[in-house]
């Protein structure tokens, strides 16, 4: 037999079903998890990372859990070895635990070979003194260790590119030419996520020693739809409940607040289980270039948000182009000592951002207002500019310094509440869902858009609402302003009584 052969039998010879209606049952594993298997441990190059991505409840947990034990007593059992594996919190990296505890328990065979340490969440495979750890990013971490196979459960729910202990996991399995790493998951909200990035890379490099298999419905899919949920769940028909799962679908119909949480994980999209201002899909259809004409031609709106001193500050400018939709333009500000640090607190890659021209540093650790003044000074010269609503929130002091500079702009103060923002919220949204704003897929602004969360009042008015985001929408917030200033300060269109002569009384 080959390599992964080996593994499959000894899973489906020794591994009985740890819970669930076939509870103590030999474990048979469905087609997409033995193909797996064999693509990871039969590959002519030698795998280094094997990446498997579907949605909840299609046996991520269980997959785990058997193909440690084949590392800790089965045919991958190398002397005096260790495994870990890890999860966001101690709730769930103890679920693989418990769960390989149960094979063992269950298993005659098993037991023999392995000692189980519930008060370390810990295996120890006897006949070659294997060791197994269940870490947890709110717990212990993985420095000091040497695994030769590192699993990693549920990395799509890391935010942004880079976290701690994942990186100190991947960089413990040094003291090995050969370590394995394993990445079972649902897929992460943003392209911007740890997860996105490693998948969208595997699918780009073609890395041979990256074994990447996603199972996903396709983005614009119907949430009824029977095909999208075979596509995401390949375990559908065997352990996968088609019952709950229906019942989840039809729930996600006919109720929008849950629709995003049934994509994200019942059809592993990469959606956000909140519902963003603006949508993926209509922000993405936004994404073409921008027409630089329109900012010659004029008029222009803008909006800005300061923010506070020690993070980002956002200048957004409109015009409307040739083809009759709004062009966007951002420039985005940050302190420079603040980059790094906030970049792992928001897990947003600034640092990258800012290599990129994306974001602008100021000196210091707070934001520099006569720099951010002589700025938007030099953005707006020569510019027909008609208004640029703001934030009152600290406008005096840049306000200050754009005096010292002698530069003079039409702003205009915007209230941050319901009553102000309620009706530039509907002009922005109407111009997105009519496909009549062009943002050329800015990073930063995706970033905020994607953040951005609306909240209601008694009335039915919306704002967005910085406390309950999850990231910066400052941004966002620039741009809805903007767009107020267009439904303010644009001419109304001549009433049919004007056209005919006739004055209203």
């Amino acid at each position: 037999m080959t390599r992964g052969e080996r593994v499959i039998a000894f899973i489906h010879k020794y591994c009985l079903v740890p819970e669930g209606k076939l509870v103590g049952k030999p474990m048979r594993l469905d087609d997409f998890q033995q193909k797996f298997i064999l693509d990871v441990y039969d590959n002519p190059a030698g795998t280094s990372e094997g990446i498997l991505s579907i949605a909840r409840k299609n046996g991520k947990s269980g997959l785990i859990a058997a193909i440690l034990l084949a590392h800790l007593a089965g045919p991958e059992a190398r002397l005096n070895s260790q495994i870990v594996s890890g999860a966001r919190s101690r709730d769930q990296a103890a679920l693989v635990f418990n769960l390989a505890a149960k094979m063992v328990t269950q298993s005659p065979d098993l037991s023999k070979l392995v000692r189980i340490v519930p008060s370390g969440k810990r295996l120890i495979g006897l006949a070659k003194n294997v060791e197994y750890r269940a870490l947890a990013a709110d717990g212990h971490t993985a420095h000091g260790l040497s695994p030769v196979l590192a699993i990693l459960d549920e990395l799509g729910q890391v935010r942004g590119p880079q976290d701690d202990f994942v990186e100190a996991i991947e960089t413990a399995s040094g003291a090995y030419d050969d370590a394995l790493r394993l990445i079972i998951s649902t897929q992460a909200p943003t392209d911007a996520d740890m997860l996105s990035v490693k998948i969208d890379d595997a699918k780009r490099s073609g890395d041979p020693k990256i074994v990447c298999h996603v199972y996903a419905a396709e983005p614009d899919c119907d949430v009824l739809d029977p095909a999208a949920h075979r596509a995401a769940n390949p375990a559908l028909g065997t352990f996968r409940s088609e019952v709950e799962l229906l019942a989840a679908a039809e729930k996600a119909a006919r109720m929008p607040s849950a629709e995003n949480g049934f994509r994200n994980l019942y059809l592993n999209q990469r959606v956000n289980r909140f519902s963003p201002f603006i949508s993926p899909m209509v922000w993405a259809e936004g994404g073409g270039p921008v027409d630089e004409q329109a900012f010659i031609n004029g008029p222009i709106y803008g909006g800005l948000d300061l923010a506070e001193t020690t993070d980002l500050c956002a200048f957004v400018l409109i015009a409307r182009g040739a083809d009759g939709r709004w062009h966007v333009k951002a420039w985005f500000w940050k302190p420079e000592k603040t980059v790094e640090d906030h970049a792992k607190r928001d897990r947003v890659p600034y640092d990258l951002w800012v290599k990129q021209g994306l974001i602008e540093t100021t000196p210091g650790v707070a934001v520099d207002y006569e720099f951010v003044a002589a700025k938007i000074g030099g953005i707006c010269n020569g510019l027909d500019i008609a208004k640029i609503g703001f934030d009152r929130y600290r406008f005096k002091t840049l306000e200050a310094q754009m005096s010292k500079l002698g530069i003079r702009l039409p702003f205009e103060p915007f209230g941050q509440g319901h009553v102000s923002m309620a009706p530039a919220m509907d002009v922005a949204e109407i111009a997105f869902l009519n496909k009549q704003v062009v943002h050329g897929g800015n990073a930063v602004m995706t970033m905020c858009a994607s953040n951005a969360v609306v909240e209601k009042n008694a009335a039915g008015d919306r704002k967005l609402n910085k406390a309950k985001s999850t990231g910066r929408i400052d941004g966002m917030v620039a741009l809805v302003m903007a767009m107020g200033q267009v439904a303010l300060e644009e001419p109304k269109k001549a009433s049919v009584y004007a056209k005919r002569g006739i004055r209203r009384v």
